[in-house]
């Protein structure tokens, strides 16, 4: 018999997550757990959701790729004038999910976003690959062009352009940073029990633990 989309499911028991075992800092406490996605050599463990809305409330969510995070918050770099560049500057709050799917882990992130300074948006540019930066140029991301041709065309001219050349960070390309007011670590556990703890950010900038209901 052909399975069905309701026969799949998997049950969790690997690991345990309680408050006795936890890190009273929640950035501390993902630090650990990214740590141990990238010991466990996952695929991109750096790959995250991110959710934004526009104005009138819509939302949207795609993949994208976390590229620094502190005490300060997580930080992802996009082209400004791109679909979620322009909502995050609209709307400035979004939605981080992590899934860590070999460690049946989950991180949830939720926050309020800025801009980051063009001085660290620099910083992170020089160090890309050459082809990252002139792809930086090529793109006016999430555009409509007429072909994949148009884009190649773009990308040679700028091959020429900036050969032997040192390439600058465009103007409308650069990185926000998610500040969060929630930080929510998901622990698969059997029988669809799971382990849900929920920081959220108080006024004196401590923590507060909470446990949640699976």
């Amino acid at each position: 018999m052909d399975r069905t989309i309701a026969d799949l499911r998997q049950d969790y028991s690997l690991q345990e997550l309680d408050e006795k075992s936890i890190n009273g800092n929640p950035l501390v406490q993902f630090r650990m757990w990214f740590d141990q996605a990238i010991a466990a050599e996952l695929p991109e463990p750096n790959a995250m959701t991110l959710a934004t809305c526009s104005s009138d409330g819509k939302p949207s969510a795609r993949m994208v790729l976390l590229k620094d995070f502190d005490e300060r918050g997580f930080v992802l770099f996009t082209n400004y004038n791109s679909h979620k560049g322009q909502e995050l500057t609209i709307n400035p709050h979004a939605a981080l999910v992590f899934w860590w799917a070999q460690l049946e882990r989950q991180v949830r992130i939720v926050g309020g976003v800025e801009k980051i300074s063009p001085q660290e948006s620099d910083g992170y540019f020089e160090v890309r690959p050459h082809s990252s930066r002139l792809g930086a140029w090529a793109s006016n991301q999430s555009e409509v062009i007429p072909h994949r041709e148009f884009l190649q065309s773009k990308l040679l001219e700028l091959e020429q352009k900036y050969e032997n050349q040192l390439i600058p960070r465009p103007p409308h390309w650069g990185g926000f940073r998610v500040i969060p007011q929630q930080i929510e670590f998901w622990q698969g556990r059997s029988s669809r029990l799971h382990d849900r703890l929920l920081y959220t950010r108080l006024h004196n900038h401590d923590w507060k633990i909470e446990r949640l209901s699976p």
